[in-house]
């Protein structure tokens, strides 16, 4: 499939109709990235007690593309200046991007990735001198960091453990990592059949400080289990008021946008969407696994905003607090394919990772590419 390259304005709004949802099942060696699901009958469902406010309509504008020809981009990190790092989950390399001129400049092959299905070198973030990375490693997934200067020619250092021991599979390997407001390193992942196990870091949002220890204030003491019972965790964003927020893959019904809480339990395997149990925390918002299968999310102008992988589509979710202040809202719907990752840059702007050449999409010229988006 032809990805239009030209400039563009677009603003395609699918209206979503209230509903609950409940799959009780076991954990699945299937993914909302892998394999073809059915959807539910309802075209489209958001979770809630009741129906959200009207809220201003949003609107996106693709400014520009970047650069283009990234083999399997996933992680997406912004350094001191603009420039841009991007992982290439099956190249196992890194790359950095000018962030005006879109010029790419290897800094080279991470060791020790390991690259099937689903995993290989995933998210990365960037602090005080180091380059972060979520990686699949031969016996599991881990993260390590690796010192970078950020001058010409400058090159990444050996990488260094900070946590290892998560499980890995061929799917369900989660991957996002990002700096919290609190200074501490967050992480989401993939369940493995492990997600209600507290003792695991399967299926869970993990909160440690920059060395990997676990954070001060973690619910479970000694633990940098952050939340659990998640499926697949591949987007993490905290919104204007410091709240975390997190996508999740669904398995056959449902995808979530939950709001992270410590110590609450998302409820993987025994609810999947909205399904009203006690002791389990409900999702915000939820969508057929058609329509999303979420990635990476970012907040900017009061939204969260979701890259669609199955979904081909960039939802906005508009926020009031801790809750929706109006109805999701889908852009560039089948514009660019798969969508990966998304990242918040400052004011109205964005940055949006395609994800065609990750072996299920359809790559076409100049697949995959890092986008300019405008969000208002």
């Amino acid at each position: 499939m032809k990805r239009p390259v030209v400039v563009k304005a677009l603003g395609s709004v699918a209206a979503l109709v209230l509903a609950a949802g409940c799959a009780p099942g076991g954990a699945s060696s299937g993914s909302a990235e892998e394999r073809p699901r059915t959807p539910p009958s309802a075209s489209a469902s958001v979770s809630g007690t009741a129906a959200a406010p009207p809220a201003a309509a949003g609107r996106v504008t693709v400014a520009g593309t970047l650069t283009e020809g990234l083999e399997s981009p996933w992680g997406l990190a912004e350094l001191p200046g603009g420039d841009l790092l991007v992982s290439s989950r099956d190249e196992r390399t890194v790359t950095r991007i000018d962030g005006r001129t879109g010029a790419k400049t290897p800094l080279g092959e991470v060791p020790g990735v390991v690259p099937a299905g689903e995993g290989g070198l995933l998210g990365l973030a960037v602090r005080d001198g180091w380059v972060y990375a979520y990686l699949t490693a031969s016996s599991d997934n881990r993260i390590v960091r690796m010192r970078y200067g950020g001058g010409a020619g400058d090159r990444l250092g050996p990488p260094e453990p900070v946590l290892t021991g998560i499980p890995k599979g061929f799917t369900h390997n989660g991957g996002r990592i990002a700096f919290g407001p609190d200074g501490m390193l967050y992480a989401g992942t993939g369940d493995t059949g492990l997600a209600q196990d507290r003792e695991s870091l399967g299926g869970k949002v993990l909160r440690m400080t920059p060395e990997g220890k676990p954070a001060p204030g973690n619910p479970f003491p000694g633990s940098p289990v952050y939340s659990y019972g998640h499926r697949n965790v591949q987007g993490i964003a905290w919104d204007a008021d410091g709240r975390l927020w997190a996508a999740e893959f669904g398995q056959n019904t449902w995808d979530e946008l939950n709001l992270v809480g410590a110590g609450r339990n998302y409820g993987w395997p025994e609810a999947e969407g909205r399904a009203g149990k006690e002791g389990f925390t409900d999702p915000v918002a939820q969508w057929p696994t058609s329509e999303a299968s979420p990635s990476g999310i970012a907040y900017a102008r009061g939204a969260i905003w979701m890259a669609g992988l199955r979904g081909e589509r960039l939802w906005r979710i508009p926020l009031s607090g801790a809750e929706r202040s109006g109805e999701p809202e889908a852009f560039l719907e089948g514009e660019y394919g798969r969508l990966r990752t998304v990242l918040a840059t400052g004011g109205d702007r964005l940055w949006l990772v395609t994800s065609e050449t990750d072996t299920r999409g359809t790559p076409g010229p100049g697949d995959d590419r890092i986008l300019r988006l405008r969000a208002e």
